[in-house]
């Protein structure tokens, strides 16, 4: 593998093939509810160009996303994807179920699922452990509990939250997620859904169209409240990782923290650095679904202005509807920029960074 054509995909949506999969790792008690409600937290917005993408459908039949072989045939071989690291589909919003046992129980059985139907498949697929944030002493446990697998190479729970992920409530994640080296992701698409309240400060958008503009917002309260909480000095060597967030959000969240912090810095006594400074060190984005201003320069002008280089990762959303092709997402990017972005930044980050992987189609199960 060579470091130059290296391509990490930072989010895949792999998809349960039937709810019957997951009972073998799901204590008996559950078997009804999860058979008959799933994960059982639903939301109100109708997108007229659905979710998936119709040809992503495997030829064995099931959702897209649902089948590991068709997921390397359709997705990593056409685009010489060298990892995916998975972010699950539909499974998120377990961590805004009302009843915790049962999110903890499910989190739990997905996890084991994912090690059985799809890491042991191909090495080219890296996990995410699925926790109940709601929980943070029970979500602390399943990270020690998974976090030793050498294929997990992050936690994952969803960007729709009670309140924001700086608050102290969730420092026993964080705490588990540093001591097994481990990043913590967040995923969008289930706000205003569960526990979580309303989408938006102000209440519910009308439209799908509406609430999916408006998700990075959310994105902002998270990052903001991670750095002026001081999450970051508490666990020094936490990354957050903010996929399908966007990123031309930051460099403005960026300039008012900083501009806030020089006047109001005795608030945060913690915080011993400007704000956008433990933002480049700690917080990594994912390029899908990426600005498009008409002019590309723009855009250009945006990821100096973040170290793009640094801190944004390739991702391709696969099988969404708005999956972007990486041979062609960031076409306009200066040649080393784009090498970062399309893999270099992810291997560092995930500890996939060796040339002697084998991560290539010939190691691949079946």
């Amino acid at each position: 593998m060579k470091a130059d054509s290296l391509i990490i995909d930072a989010d895949v949506h792999n998809a349960i093939r039937q709810q019957a999969d997951l009972l073998p790792f799901l204590p008996k008690v559950w078997h009804q509810q999860w058979t008959e409600s799933g994960v059982g937290v639903y939301g109100q917005y109708y997108s007229p160009v659905g979710v998936m993408r119709k040809d992503a459908i495997p030829d064995t039949g099931g959702a897209p996303g649902s089948d590991p072989l068709y997921v390397v045939k359709h997705h990593l071989d056409p685009y010489n994807i060298d990892y995916a690291v998975l972010t699950g589909s539909g499974v998120l919003g377990i961590s805004l179920h009302a009843d915790p046992d049962y999110a903890n129980a499910v989190a739990s059985a997905y996890n084991d699922w994912l090690i059985e139907y799809w890491l042991k498949v191909s090495p080219r697929f890296k996990g995410s452990i699925l926790i109940n944030h709601s929980d943070p002493v029970a979500a602390a446990l399943e990270i020690d509990r998974m976090g030793s697998h050498p294929d997990m190479v992050q936690v994952i729970m969803s960007s729709a939250a009670r309140s924001p992920y700086g608050q102290r409530f969730y420092h026993p994640i964080y705490e588990a997620a540093e001591r097994n080296g481990l990043p913590i992701s967040v995923h969008p698409g289930t706000e205003g859904k569960g526990i979580s309240g309303a989408p938006t400060p102000s209440g519910y958008p009308t439209r799908y169209m509406e609430w999916h503009n408006i998700l990075p917002a959310n994105y902002m309260t998270h990052v903001n409240s991670l750095v002026c909480e001081g999450v970051f000095e508490k666990f020094p060597s936490l990354k957050f990782v903010a996929i399908e967030g966007g990123i031309a959000w930051l460099p403005h969240l960026m300039w008012r923290m900083d501009k806030n912090y020089k006047a109001l810095r005795d608030s945060t006594p913690w915080l011993k650095r400007l704000p956008s400074e433990y933002i480049l060190d700690h917080v990594r984005l994912t390029t899908q679904p990426i600005e498009e201003p008409d002019d590309p320069v723009q855009l250009l002008q945006i990821f100096q202005m973040i170290q793009a280089e640094r801190i944004v990762m390739f991702s391709s959303d696969y099988p969404h509807w708005d999956f972007d092709n990486p041979k062609l997402a960031l076409a306009g990017i200066p040649r080393e920029m784009r090498r970062r972005i399309l893999g270099q930044n992810a291997a560092e980050l995930y500890g996939l960074q060796s040339t002697d992987s084998q991560v290539r189609k010939g190691a691949d199960a079946g």
